[in-house]
């Protein structure tokens, strides 16, 4: 784990090198650091899954991407954008589809380990309804930080011109969280079994 800590430390110091701005990088990787900075504090008393710590080190990667060239700006967006004749570089959806996709896996352990909640529908349904607000709670902090900076904060914000930019990022936060589920459920549980916690 702190071979992974290292490599991220790196990757955190080099986005920051040459950044497209500072005051936008800041915004985006910040939710990185903080998480970063939460697990580090909480390790001994609750260390997660590989596959949590993973899955949190990737998302990572992506927040960095998107501050160092703001998400309107990053290369793999236009190269998307060229390919699949999108209207505007979606680099961002990929960062919303995470927000869901990641935090959803979080919340599952939790549940799943302090046995917050019975039954693998209602914990499916009460993660989603997690990442949801979480995903909702972005997009406020989003509006505030451009209401307080103004045009400062417009590569945060990165509508791009799009009056349902709110609405898509919610959209694909909720896809995530539900794809995440889907697609890692039963690896995860493998997981916790050798943890000691079952999904009962």
């Amino acid at each position: 784990m702190l071979a992974l800590l290292a490599v991220w430390t790196i990757a955190l110091v080099v986005s920051a090198i040459g950044a497209s701005d500072l005051f936008t990088w800041a915004l985006e990787v910040a939710p990185a650091i903080i998480g970063v900075a939460a697990l580090a504090a909480t390790y001994r008393r609750f260390p997660f899954t590989n596959l949590v710590y993973g899955l949190i080190f990737v998302h990572s990667l992506i927040l960095m991407l998107g501050g160092h060239y703001t998400y309107a700006k990053v290369p793999l967006g236009f190269w998307m954008q060229d390919v699949f004749h999108f209207s505007r570089n979606h680099y961002d959806r990929i960062g919303h589809f995470a927000q869901g996709f990641v935090p959803a896996m979080i919340a599952r352990e939790i549940f799943i380990r302090r046995k917050v909640i019975n039954g693998a529908a209602w914990r499916a349904t009460l993660t989603v309804a997690v990442c949801l607000a979480i995903s909702a709670l972005y997009e406020l902090i989003e509006w505030r930080t451009s209401v307080m900076s103004g045009s400062a904060a417009d590569a945060f914000l990165g509508t791009q011109g799009d009056v349902w930019d709110t609405q898509w990022d919610m959209f694909f936060a909720l896809l995530g969280s539900i794809i995440a589920q889907i697609l890692l459920g039963r690896i995860h549980d493998r997981q916790l079994g050798t943890m000691g916690h079952s999904n009962g």
